[in-house]
């Protein structure tokens, strides 16, 4: 499998780039990274140093990967945080390119926009751009609770009203929606959920809450589940391999006491997941 994955990279920890192509070449994908930011560090510590790339950089990376002729051997394409407009130009153009040379190609797309606790983080033309015109050209999007009422206009937060938002998005364009951070207030207390539709069905899986903030943690799993579904077609099967790699990474990176993702000591969790949590079907 070859996933292109456009994406900020940092030096210093794992955000974007820096943290989804490792555990997918653990997993054995092979990735193309192409960079939009080349920081020293994230930008939740306040200060960085580093460049933002140009748009027209980043096009630049993009075809010359598509002179070596390899765009008809691309199974996925992947992004993330887009920056500002012109990334979302680019990454549109390269999608329609990829799914030129290979119409079997899926575009998975992590609308980031900002969280529950947060807010909405981005600039105010970010949401409308996704959701006018990147979340309709995707076959697979990876929001939060947040990032789907925000997206879809909806406020999720039962069962029952998070499904109905998953119906929303996915009448937009994508066929796959990945549901993360799921807080419902009938769900188990200390845990927290994920939920996976498609047109087979839709699964929620549970997990402990871990007590942490992780920068990162959401492009693994952004860049997991694309990589586990792709792979075998399964909502389910992507859910359970994605949440039980996911947590074990958290509870590691929890347990060493230190920032950032532990994304490296916790590379046998995505190699060999211990497959410790069943999604069950509720739709």
């Amino acid at each position: 499998m070859k996933i292109l994955s456009i994406q900020s990279a940092v030096a210093y920890g794992h955000v974007g780039n820096s943290a989804a192509v490792f555990p997918l070449q653990r997993i054995g994908v092979e990735v193309l990274p192409v960079y939009t930011v080349n920081f020293s560090n994230h930008t939740g510590y306040g200060a960085w140093r580093g460049p933002l790339i140009a748009p027209d950089d980043v096009r630049e990376v993009i075809t010359g990967i598509e002179d070596r002729g390899v765009f008809g051997q691309i199974d996925a394409i992947l992004s993330g945080y887009q920056g500002g407009e012109g990334i979302g130009d680019v990454i549109i153009d390269a999608v329609a390119r990829v799914k030129a040379a290979n119409p079997n190609a899926v575009y998975a797309c992590d609308p980031v926009m900002g969280n529950a606790k947060s807010g909405c983080f981005v600039a105010p033309a970010i949401p409308v751009l996704l959701r006018e015109r990147v979340v309709p050209v995707a076959d697979i999007i990876t929001p939060n609770q947040f990032e789907l009422g925000f997206l879809t206009g909806t406020e999720p937060d039962t069962l029952e009203s998070t499904l109905a938002s998953v119906d929303v998005a996915r009448a937009m364009g994508p066929g796959t929606v990945l549901v993360t951070s799921v807080e419902r207030p009938d769900r188990e207390e200390g845990t927290i959920e994920m939920l996976a539709a498609d047109e087979q069905g839709a699964w929620i899986v549970q997990t402990p809450h871990l007590p942490m903030k992780a920068n990162g943690s959401g492009d693994v799993t952004a860049a997991l589940f694309t990589a586990h579904y792709v792979e075998t077609g399964s909502a389910k099967v992507a859910l359970e391999r994605t949440a039980s790699s996911v947590y074990d990474l958290l509870k590691a990176t929890l347990e060493s006491g230190e920032r950032e993702l532990q994304l490296v000591e916790a590379q046998e969790f995505y190699a060999h997941p211990r497959m410790q949590f069943t999604a069950r079907q509720v739709r």
